[in-house]
């Protein structure tokens, strides 16, 4: 009789609480599990909180793992840093010419001098879920996984603009800066 009292109200606290204001919606049970302590920190990281923890989520997870991957997640977010980077250094130099906007832009987007620099200072490789045959510290793994971030951010926050400050606040506010983690 006991027992059956008990799974009646862990049945009803799972229904409810999702519900309750200020509740995560994640439900009770994937909060103890490795990965999704994993996107915590990273969020801590990235001074950014999801509103939908499964943008991040997606965001971690390479199509070697699933179906549901990063892929369109990492060319949004490839277009949020290269649209912020342009922007940032137009604003300091409006008569920068098109080949050096050009050559910073590359330098910024680089997977091997960037993109996976930075990806691995938040310990992307340690987080992004990959099939048994993928290596997860691969630069081009890693950076797709960081250019995902900013492309889920830009989606839960509606606006490129939040997922562009997030980067500069990571990246550093000129390019090869980046600033430890």
């Amino acid at each position: 009789m006991r027992s059956s009292r008990f799974t009646v109200l862990a049945v009803f606290l799972i229904a409810i609480l999702p519900h309750v204001p200020g509740h995560a919606t994640t439900s009770v049970l994937t909060l103890s599990s490795p990965f999704s302590t994993a996107l915590e920190t990273l969020q801590k990281q990235l001074r950014y909180t999801f509103t939908s923890i499964d943008l991040l989520r997606r965001a971690m997870t390479h199509p070697s793992f699933s179906e549901e991957n990063n892929k369109a997640f990492a060319i949004l977010g490839a277009a949020v840093i290269e649209t912020s980077a342009a922007f940032h250094l137009l604003s300091k130099d409006v008569d920068l010419s098109p080949k050096d906007l050009n050559r910073r832009l590359s330098q910024i987007t680089s997977v091997e001098s960037s993109c996976a620099v930075d990806g691995m200072r938040l310990g992307l490789h340690k987080v992004v879920r990959v099939s048994p045959k993928t290596n997860s510290s691969a630069p081009a793994v890693v950076c797709a996984a960081f250019r995902a971030i900013f492309g889920a951010i830009a989606i839960d926050a509606g606006k490129s603009d939040d997922a562009g400050n997030v980067f500069w606040s990571l990246h550093g506010a000129d390019l090869g800066i980046s600033l430890p983690i």
